[in-house]
C-alpha cells in the first residue's frame, strides 16, 4: 500500500478536502504513478452536477496528470519505473475502433473514463477509514501525490520537457489541437470560429495558427479572454454576449470553413452551426447538458459532429504537441497557472471566475 495526499470530493455542495489515502499496490497492466502536476478541467467539475448519480462520491477526480513511474505491477515490460508519462484517457486496445487507430471512440470509452471505476467494478483507495473512495477517474484520479494508471493511458515524454506542466496535454488541449490538426485538418488560408477561449478552445487557435488561418475568430464571454486570445494570433475577438451573435461574427458575409464549440451551452453550439458556410464542419467538444437545437435546414452542406479528445492517438500525438512547444511553436505554457495541491479550492474557483485559464495542480 502507498499513503497520499489527494484532493477528495465528498458532496456536489461540498469542497475538495485534502485526505491521506492509501493507494493498493498495481495490477497486472498498471503501474504506480507519482504525480509531479494535475491539470484542473472542466470535466473535473461535472460530477458536482450530480449527473452521474447519488453514489458517485465520494471520489478522487482529475484526468490530466503527468509524473514519473514509480512501479509497474505483473506484465508491464514496455514501461518501466523512472520513465515520465502523461496519463490521458483509458481505451480497451481490442475493439475494432482500437485496432484501427481510432481509441477516441473506443467503444468502452464512457465505461473505462467517466465510470471512475476498473471493468470488474473495483477502486484502488480507500480513506483513513478503510472506506472505498472511487479512484478510477479516466483510470487515474490524478488529484494527489501518487496514482494509479494504466499501460494504455500513460504515454511516455521526453525527460528533457517540463514534466509538472504536461498534464493538461493529456485531455483538454490535445481536445483543442487534436480538433484542428487531427479532425478537421485545417489548411493555410482557410477560417476558423471557436467559441470559449478556454484551454481548450485556445488549444484550438494555437493550432489554428499553426496550420496558418486566414482568419482565427474567438468568441468569449470574458473580456481578459478574449484580449489573450488576440495575444495568442487570433484575428477578431467578438463577445459572446451579443444579441446578434451569428450576424456579428460573418458580418453578413458567406460564412467560415470551420467551427469548433467548447462551451457546450445550447445558444453558442446554434451559433457555431449558423456561422459556417457551404460546405463548413463544425465540431462540437463541450461538456453540459445543453441540446443542440437547429433546424435540418440549417445543416444543408453542413458537417457536425460531437468530439472526444480531439480524434487523437495520444501516443503518437501528446510526443509530437511536445515537439511543436519545444520548437516555440504550441507555447501551451502561456495558458498555464500553477497552484499547489492545497489550494485546489482557489484554483476551482479562479477557473470558474475565468481568472485562471488552465490551474495545474502541483504536488511538490
Amino acid at each position: 500500500m502507498t499513503s497520499a495526499r489527494c484532493a477528495v470530493l465528498r458532496g456536489t455542495d461540498q469542497e475538495f478536502q485534502i485526505e491521506t489515502v492509501s493507494l493498493e499496490a498495481p495490477r497486472a497492466g498498471e503501474a504506480l504513478i507519482r504525480i509531479a502536476g494535475a491539470g484542473l478541467c472542466h470535466t473535473d467539475l461535472l460530477p458536482r452536477t450530480g449527473m452521474f448519480g447519488p453514489s458517485f462520491l465520494p471520489a478522487i477526480l482529475g484526468h490530466e496528470g503527468s509524473g514519473v513511474i514509480e512501479e509497474v505491477g505483473p506484465g508491464v515490460s514496455d514501461l518501466r519505473p523512472g520513465d515520465h508519462v502523461v496519463l490521458t484517457f483509458d481505451t480497451c486496445g481490442e475493439c475494432d475502433n482500437c485496432r484501427s487507430g481510432q481509441p477516441a471512440v473506443c467503444v468502452r470509452f464512457e465505461a473505462l473514463n467517466v465510470g471512475a471505476r476498473r471493468p470488474d467494478g473495483s477502486g484502488c483507495a480507500t480513506d483513513a477509514d478503510g472506506a472505498a473512495l472511487l479512484s478510477r477517474w479516466f483510470a487515474q484520479s490524478s488529484f494527489g501525490e501518487y496514482s494509479i494508471a494504466t499501460t494504455r493511458n500513460m504515454v511516455k515524454v521526453d525527460p528533457d520537457a517540463p514534466l509538472h506542466l504536461l498534464g493538461p496535454l493529456g485531455c483538454g488541449l490535445q481536445t483543442g489541437a487534436g480538433a484542428v490538426l487531427n479532425q478537421l485538418r485545417l489548411a493555410p488560408d482557410q477560417s476558423i470560429v471557436i467559441f470559449g477561449a478556454g484551454a481548450v478552445g485556445l488549444a484550438a487557435l494555437l493550432a489554428a495558427r499553426l496550420s496558418g488561418a486566414r482568419e482565427i475568430v474567438a468568441v468569449d464571454l470574458n473580456s481578459s479572454r478574449r484580449e489573450l486570445a488576440l495575444e495568442l494570433g487570433a484575428t477578431r475577438a467578438v463577445d459572446g454576449a451579443d444579441p446578434d451573435l451569428a450576424k456579428v461574427i460573418t458580418g453578413g458575409g458567406a460564412g467560415f470553413d470551420f467551427s469548433i464549440d467548447t462551451t457546450g451551452v445550447g445558444s453558442a453550439m446554434a451559433a457555431a452551426v449558423a456561422v459556417l458556410r457551404r460546405p463548413g464542419s463544425c465540431i462540437l467538444v463541450g461538456s453540459g447538458r445543453d441540446n443542440l437545437d437547429v433546424h435540418p435546414a440549417a445543416l444543408i452542406g453542413k458537417w457536425v459532429t460531437f468530439g472526444y479528445e480531439g480524434g487523437s492517438v495520444p501516443h503518437l500525438f501528446i510526443p509530437r504537441l511536445i515537439r511543436l512547444w519545444q520548437a516555440g511553436l504550441f507555447p501551451f505554457d502561456k495558458i498555464i497557472k500553477t497552484f499547489p495541491l492545497a489550494d485546489i479550492n482557489r484554483a476551482e474557483a479562479e477557473s470558474r471566475a475565468g481568472g485562471a485559464v488552465k490551474p495545474v495542480l502541483l504536488m511538490d
